[in-house]
């Protein structure tokens, strides 16, 4: 059976849009799907099946709210590692790397790198449904918001894990 990774918007972040990460368990089971298991708190849903094309209207039902989410195979999700975006990036304190991935195409890609100068942040490539940001901190030492801002440069809705949180999510699905 194939093993999928679900990944939800908005949920959990800041204290706002709270989800018990025992009752997404639950409702993805009731659902049919197999194996399931919730990675952070985040939204993360790791599990087996064949009936993830009804999964966001499902889950919305059983949490009586608007939610989105994406789903990849673990496979494209590993692809997505092993290429590797980031390799060029020097990694320290003040960097963070950020997966944006894509709920629609976008309607055109912007030439790259993209930069914003004000949140410190650059686009850096567009692949398979994700956008690469590398962000940097700013003076006030807190990051950019990644995920706004490709929202707002591509006009497609997000979700945005980091590049570390995205490996160890491969580690814990396989």
């Amino acid at each position: 059976m194939t093993k999928y990774v679900a990944l939800l918007r908005k949920i959990n972040v800041g204290g706002k849009n709270l989800m018990k990460m025992d009752a997404l368990r639950e409702a993805f089971e009731a659902a049919g799907l197999k194996n399931v298991r919730t990675f952070q708190q985040a939204g993360n849903v790791v599990f087996e099946g064949t009936n993830a094309n009804r999964l966001e209207k499902l889950v919305s039902q059983a949490f009586n709210a608007d939610v989105r989410l994406l789903v990849f195979s673990l496979d494209e999700l590993a692809k997505l590692t092993k290429q590797d975006p980031f390799k060029r990036v020097k990694p320290g304190d003040d960097v963070m790397l950020c997966v944006v991935f894509l709920f629609d195409k976008p309607a055109a890609i912007p030439k790259l790198p993209l930069k914003s100068t004000s949140d410190k942040l650059e686009l850096i490539a567009i692949r398979d449904r994700a956008a690469f940001v590398v962000a940097r901190r700013k003076k006030t030492g807190w990051f950019g918001f990644p995920n706004s801002f490709v929202e707002k440069q591509l006009g497609v809705t997000a979700t945005t894990r980091q590049w570390s949180t995205v490996k160890k999510l491969i580690d814990f699905a396989q």
